[in-house]
C-alpha cells in the first residue's frame, strides 16, 4: 500500500483532485499545483501538511513557502508566535493547537482568495498587509494627520520600465566596472570570509561569521555562538539544493524547496559579480530612490517561479547598495532585504564588508573582518548543515 506521504504528494501533482484550500492557494497564485515545478534535489523533500499538524488551509506547498506565509501574516498583524499558538488559560506554545485566531486567519485566507479570484482574475492583490499594516484589527477610518501630514511613499513590488532611463545593461555594466572589472571578475572562482554579527531585538549579537561561496552558484553562511543554547545557524546551497538549520524555532532545520531555494541560488550567483547579467530575465529600471541620502538607480529583473528581484545602484560609483527580493506564497510577496556597504579592495575586486540582512523572521548585521578570494573551500560546506564539517 502507498504511505501517506505518497498519497499526499500524488494529491498535490493532480490538478483536478486538489482540496478546496489547494484550489484556493492555485487561484492566489494563478497557476495550479502542478505548474509548480521543483528541482530534482527536492522531489521528496515533505510538504507543510506532513512536516506540520493539523494544516488545513494552507496544504500543498513546500516547508519554507509555508514558514514565509507564517511570517506574513505575523508582520501583517503586528503579531509573534505565540499569540496565535497559545490557547486560552496557558502560557506554553502548542502548535497545532487550534486557538481562536488561528480560525480567523483560515477564513482570513478564503475570504482574501476569494476577493483576488472574483475581481482580479486570481492575481495576487489583495494581501493580509493591504489593510493590517502591523495592526491586528484595520484601520477603517482615515486619520487627518495622515491627510495632512507628510506622505510615505512605497515603491511597488513589480515594477515597469520608466521613461528616460538608462538601460539596465548601461547600468549592470557600470557596476562590473565599479567592482573590479570583467576581466578580473572572470578570474574569481570562490571567496572565503569570517566576521561578526551584531544581532537585533533581543537575539544578540556577538556570533562568529564564517561565508563561503563557490563559482557559479554555491554559497554558505555559518554563524556560531558561544552559548551552546542558541546553536549555531546554518544557510547552505550548493548548487541544486539549499538548508536552513537555525535553533529557538518550530522546524530547527530544513530543506528549502520553493521560493527560499530560487533566493538562496540568486543570493549565491550574486557573490560573483561578473554574472550578474545572467542571474534574472526581463531587465527594467524604475525611477531613482534615495537610500541613505543618496541617489540610487533602480534595476529589476524576474528570476524562476514568480522570483521578483530588485538591485539598487549608487547613482554615482555604481556599486551595489541593495537587493531586496520577493518569493510568492500563498498570501502575498515574501521579501528578503540585503543591504551592502563598507566596500574594501581585495586582490583588485571591491568587496563589500558590512551586509544588514532583513527578512520576516530577524534583521541581523555582519561585518566581514577577513576575506579571502580563490581559495579551496571544501564541496561539505554547502551541503546539508547537520551533515557539514564546522
Amino acid at each position: 500500500m502507498r504511505s501517506t506521504k505518497d498519497r499526499v504528494r500524488n494529491l498535490c501533482a493532480r490538478p483536478m483532485v486538489l482540496t478546496i484550500a489547494a484550489m484556493t492557494m492555485a487561484w492566489m497564485i494563478g497557476v495550479t499545483v502542478a505548474a509548480r515545478q521543483q528541482p530534482a534535489s527536492s522531489a521528496k523533500a515533505p510538504m507543510a501538511e506532513e512536516a506540520f499538524k493539523n494544516i488545513q488551509a494552507l496544504k500543498c506547498i513546500s516547508v519554507d513557502d509555508f514558514m514565509q506565509t507564517m511570517g506574513i501574516m505575523s508582520a501583517a498583524l503586528g503579531f509573534d508566535c505565540q499569540e496565535c499558538h497559545v490557547g486560552a488559560g496557558t502560557d506554553q506554545v502548542k502548535w497545532e493547537f487550534d486557538t481562536p485566531r488561528k480560525r480567523t486567519a483560515r477564513k482570513m485566507v478564503e475570504m482574501v482568495t476569494a476577493i483576488n479570484r472574483d475581481n482580479f482574475n486570481g492575481r495576487q492583490v489583495v494581501t493580509c498587509w493591504s489593510c493590517h499594516r502591523g495592526r491586528d484589527k484595520p484601520v477603517v477610518t482615515p486619520s487627518l494627520a495622515t491627510v495632512y501630514g507628510t506622505p510615505v511613499l512605497e515603491s511597488d513590488d513589480v515594477i515597469g520600465q520608466a521613461p528616460g532611463m538608462s538601460p539596465a545593461e548601461q547600468i549592470l555594466d557600470k557596476y562590473i566596472q565599479a567592482v573590479g572589472g570583467a576581466q578580473k571578475l572572470a578570474s574569481l572562482t570562490s571567496m572565503t570570509a569570517k566576521g561578526s554579527t551584531l544581532g537585533f531585538r533581543g537575539f544578540g549579537g556577538g556570533g562568529e561569521v564564517e561565508l563561503y561561496a563557490k563559482a557559479p552558484d554555491q554559497r554558505a553562511t555559518r554563524v556560531h555562538y558561544q552559548d551552546p543554547d542558541r546553536g549555531d545557524v546554518n544557510r547552505t546551497f550548493d548548487g541544486r539544493a539549499g538548508w536552513l538549520k537555525t535553533p529557538l524555532t518550530v522546524l530547527p532545520e530544513y530543506a528549502l524547496t520553493g521560493g527560499e531555494l530560487d533566493g538562496a541560488k540568486l543570493d549565491a550567483q550574486l557573490m560573483f559579480p561578473g554574472q550578474i547579467k545572467q542571474t534574472l530575465t526581463g531587465w527594467r529600471v524604475g525611477n531613482p530612490i534615495t537610500i541613505d541620502k543618496r541617489s540610487n538607480l533602480t534595476v529589476q529583473g524576474n528570476g524562476p517561479r514568480g522570483l521578483v528581484a530588485t538591485l539598487y545602484f549608487d547613482r554615482e560609483t555604481g556599486l551595489l547598495t541593495r537587493l531586496v527580493r520577493y518569493a510568492r506564497t500563498p498570501i502575498g510577496r515574501a521579501p528578503t532585504q540585503v543591504d551592502f556597504s563598507d566596500y574594501r579592495d581585495v586582490d583588485g575586486i571591491k568587496i563589500p564588508f558590512r551586509w544588514t540582512t532583513a527578512w520576516l523572521d530577524g534583521l541581523d548585521t555582519y561585518e566581514l573582518k577577513e576575506v579571502k578570494l580563490n581559495v579551496p573551500v571544501d564541496a561539505a560546506k554547502f551541503g546539508r548543515p547537520s551533515m557539514a564539517k564546522p
